[in-house]
């Protein structure tokens, strides 16, 4: 029984997470009509938009980039535009495919989202805009609902479901 134990332990012991780097891999900000974007009325309209890239860097060495695109308009104007690609190099060693899969989907993320959301907070008050407070994110139903989808569309193309980076 001691050693079916240790046999476990050392299994467990291989799995491995190890942030290598973060880094801001692409950042912008925009106000199209300034000056007089600054003098415009009416309630403002927030658009948040998330994305996620996960590359492949080497057998164990993964890049994941989350992308927030953040548009804020008053009617049809466009009064700012902020930008950011959140990177981050991450070695998983010792994961199966789901694991890695889920890993790279919802851990990754919520190490990169603090970063993102100070960069993004920067830019908007750099901008001479009010503070914007980008709230938490729950990547975890984020992943969950990218999972419903692969596999909604598998069933529709007759194929099974599979995990895979969302």
């Amino acid at each position: 029984m001691a050693e079916q134990n240790n046999g476990a332990a050392g299994a467990e012991q291989q799995a491995q997470f190890t942030i290598q780097k973060i880094y801001v891999k692409d950042v912008s900000f925009e106000v199209p009509g300034a000056p007089q974007a600054f003098s415009e009325t009416g309630q403002p309209q927030l658009d948040l938009n998330l994305n996620q890239k996960v590359a492949r860097v080497s057998d164990d060495l993964f890049e994941v980039v989350l992308g927030v695109t953040l548009t804020c308009k008053v009617g049809e104007k466009t009064i700012y535009l902020a930008e950011v690609a959140q990177a981050g190099l991450f070695q998983l060693a010792g994961f199966d495919d789901r694991t890695l899969d889920m890993m790279l989907g919802t851990y990754c993320p919520n190490v990169l989202f603090p970063y993102a959301r100070q960069q993004i907070g920067e830019l908007v008050s750099a901008g001479g805009f009010p503070p914007f407070y980008l709230q938490p994110i729950n990547f975890e139903a984020l992943y969950a609902e990218g999972l419903r989808r692969r596999a909604a569309q598998a069933q529709q193309a007759g194929a099974p479901a599979e995990g895979g980076q969302a």
